[in-house]
């Protein structure tokens, strides 16, 4: 598949985790409103890599004006900031677009002390760990749309990690979409979920810049 492939099967996944407006088909990509006061919405650009144009980052950036807009674009940071221009602020770091292929897994052994608990609501499947006493250990979502199933807001409570929870959520959420017919995954990840992705096969299709309008300059 082609990295602008991978892109549409992460918006189509994406909003329907979040709950988002379906995208709009843009000629440099995708507009998607979200609804929330900091995230109204973002634009997601189409193109991966060396295929992302500079042309197209500098109108659509300069074309904001409304605060709480975001952008996504698929390229490494250092092209994509000088392109931004004033009022754009970054977030993240290193942050990768990632994929694989889904197929029959055995559902992992909950480690000793945890409780996990699985709910599928409106399309989307979610996973909790808690501790014996009931307390937040980790989570995660998979949204399957059709073939393609995108992971969305993992995450591991600081005094639970390094005990293998991240890879029981995702082992559980990985035999969840395939169940439901999706047969490869997608998901945008920091560097630190990148070690855990990867080591559970995931690869990498391209960098993601993220940035925000938020009016005037940047500080």
């Amino acid at each position: 598949m082609t990295g602008e492939q991978h892109v549409r099967d992460w918006i189509d996944g994406w909003t329907v985790s979040r709950g988002a407006a379906p995208p709009l088909v843009e000629p440099w990509g995708y507009t998607i409103y979200v609804g929330l006061a900091e995230h109204v919405g973002r634009h997601v650009f189409g193109a991966t890599g060396d295929g992302v144009r500079e042309d197209d980052v500098r109108k659509v950036a300069g074309a904001v004006t409304g605060r709480g807009t975001h952008l996504k674009v698929f390229a490494d940071r250092e092209r994509v900031l000088p392109w931004l221009g004033a009022g754009w602020e970054p977030y993240g770091a290193d942050d990768f677009l990632m994929t694989t292929g889904l197929g029959p897994v055995p559902a992992p052994d909950t480690p000793a002390g945890y409780r996990l608990r699985t709910w599928t609501r409106g399309g989307v499947t979610r996973v909790l760990l808690t501790d014996d006493d009931g307390s937040f250990a980790a989570r995660g979502q998979v949204a399957p749309t059709g073939a393609s199933a995108v992971v969305d807001q993992i995450e591991t409570s600081p005094e639970h990690r390094r005990k293998g929870l991240g890879s029981v959520v995702m082992r559980t959420l990985h035999a969840a979409a395939y169940a439901q017919g999706a047969v490869r995954g997608v998901l945008a990840c920091t560097p630190e979920g990148r070690l855990l992705y990867e080591s559970l096969g995931w690869e990498i299709v391209a960098p993601l810049t993220n940035a925000k309008y938020v009016g005037g300059a940047v500080g």
